[in-house]
């Protein structure tokens, strides 16, 4: 009746506090800021502790069956329930393999209990109904940026220098990046507690301009009409 509430929330754009600076809009960025707003969730609701999630990636929906009803965490407290989310996609397409389920993976690995399969992760062959979990793992490690980088690196050397110049001004490579990627995920949950925001001070030197009265644009209407006939008169002169 009063309307929806937010919790909490989290961008990609924060990771840049763990150590995450570039490739911000990929899959293995979109399970850090999943698991970025589950361990920060819980842990304003008190339940951090108790549901500390999958902490060894490992690509596996994992599941829990306790008083006939399943649980998407690794085991269930008896006195405190997991913290139930569902994932609401919005207008994004639900294709296998994209990022908004590595959000979502994210987040269950961070110890929510989020009702999900793995028909839309990576790694998911729809005709063979097979489940590479380690193709997955792969890709929430970067795996597949690694391989690109790699590739350009050698075919196009040109290509990579541009394509990947954030990169290689920070520094990351691509025989790094799953040691990047498990640093990240370790930072996060040490404190996914959201920065500080700075006090807004205002700039007392701006002035806004004083409003024209109704005569001055008035005139100035008049003016620039005065100089468009000017003009026409000129050309028809010619």
């Amino acid at each position: 009746m009063d309307g929806d509430r937010v919790l909490t929330q989290a961008t990609s754009d924060e990771l840049a506090r763990y150590g995450l600076k570039v490739g911000l809009k990929n899959y293995a960025a979109a399970y850090c800021t999943g698991l970025l707003v589950a361990r920060r969730l819980l842990q304003k609701v008190g339940l951090d502790s108790t549901y500390e999630g999958n902490a060894e990636v490992d690509g596996e929906v994992i599941t829990t069956e306790f008083d006939k009803k399943t649980y998407y965490v690794d085991e269930v407290d008896e006195d405190k329930r997991p913290f139930r989310a569902l994932l609401d996609v919005g207008c994004k397409p639900t294709t296998t393999g994209h990022r908004v389920f590595g959000a979502l993976k994210g987040a269950a690995d961070g110890g929510l209990d989020i009702p999900h399969s793995n028909k839309r992760f990576p790694g998911y062959d729809r005709d063979s109904k097979e489940y590479d979990a380690d193709m997955h793992k792969e890709r929430i490690f970067g795996g597949h940026v690694g391989e690109y980088m790699e590739y350009l690196e050698e075919e196009d050397n040109q290509k990579y220098q541009e394509h990947f110049a954030q990169f290689i001004a920070n520094d990351v490579t691509a025989d790094g990046l799953e040691e990047m990627y498990e640093g990240v995920h370790e930072k996060i949950r040490e404190d996914p507690s959201p920065a500080e925001k700075k006090p807004f001070t205002p700039d007392k030197s701006f002035k806004r301009k004083a409003k024209k009265t109704h005569d001055e644009r008035k005139a100035t209407i008049q003016a620039k009409k005065d100089a468009k006939n000017a003009e026409l008169e000129a050309e028809d002169d010619e």
